[in-house]
């Protein structure tokens, strides 16, 4: 029974509703909030603060959530190690992706992963690189795609070096240039993407002492390339995002060439039915060459 009410406890924080939870897990919303009331008289403490604004966690429901999900977590991998050994593929993995990844790689990785092991769900989140390292410390997620960084808290997949390139439009100083230098930057109103975690781009322009003239600061890939097209400044994007780009632009190579480097982070102790899932994107990416 704890079990089930931990699950209770982890949907009503990922929500912040008890209604919302009691929905997603087809319970009454008096069943969920007497699940949490049951577990607060369990430990002693309270897990929640009820109020008209809705539903958070106290400081001690969020010491407890860790810890929740890492038994959660350990539930699921027994339960997909006895399917393993049954000759079985099957469980629930929680992915966190970036748009570019969701966009150009996950529909592909997702219909092999359901044509090959059907009895597998999975759920994806989506977010920045700093909220998917996140949720993969605090047990949200099983792996997330992220932009390579070294870390000694989860392990890190290689995946792919995404060429960075400068975006301009047909009306700018730099659009008939064969490749474009780092001190080019400056010669035009800047459009930065800005994101949580590693930033690539502030990285370069540190290590080679460019100062842009931002303009704007956006997150949005597509919101910059309109910005971009309609004369407001020039950018840099990663290649992934640049195959069918407005005619008008031009994506343009620096003469250094410098990338993103791509992985998926996981935790060291993959369950059976995450391994399957770190192969099949492997393996996909190995021979489509994306």
């Amino acid at each position: 029974m704890s079990l089930v009410k931990y699950e209770i406890l982890n949907k009503v924080a990922e929500l912040q509703s008890f209604t919302k939870a009691a929905d997603a897990m087809a319970l009454t919303q008096s069943a969920v909030s007497h699940a949490i009331t049951n577990l607060e008289s369990e430990f002693g403490f309270p897990l929640v603060n009820r109020n008209r604004a809705g539903i958070t966690l106290t400081t001690e429901g969020e010491t407890m959530l860790l810890a929740i999900r890492k038994v959660l977590q350990e539930n699921e991998k027994v339960h997909q190690e006895a399917a393993s050994l049954l000759g079985l593929a099957k469980g629930t993995i929680k992915i966190g992706i970036f748009k570019s990844v969701s966009t150009k790689w996950l529909p592909e990785i997702i219909r092999l992963m359901e044509k090959n092991y059907p009895e597998i769900q999975i759920q994806l989140k989506e977010g920045d690189y700093l909220e998917i390292e996140q949720w993969l410390l605090s047990g949200e997620i099983d792996c997330g795609f992220i932009n390579i960084t070294h870390s000694s808290q989860f392990h890190i997949i290689s995946l792919k070096k995404d060429r960075l390139l400068c975006v301009v439009s047909n009306q700018s100083v730099l659009y008939h240039q064969k490749t474009v230098s780092f001190e080019d930057l400056e010669k035009e109103p800047f459009i930065m993407p800005t994101y949580g975690g590693y930033h690539d781009i502030k990285q370069l322009f540190e290590e080679h002492g460019i100062q842009p003239d931002i303009r704007f600061e956006l997150m949005d890939e597509s919101a910059i390339l309109s910005m971009v097209t309609h004369h407001l400044g020039i950018s840099i994007l990663p290649e992934m995002l640049l195959d069918s780009i407005p005619q008008e632009l031009r994506a343009i190579p620096f003469q250094v060439d410098s990338y993103r480097s791509i992985g998926l982070a996981t935790r060291y102790h993959l369950s059976p039915a995450a391994k399957k899932f770190a192969e099949t994107t492997q393996a996909w990416l190995q021979d489509s060459d994306k």
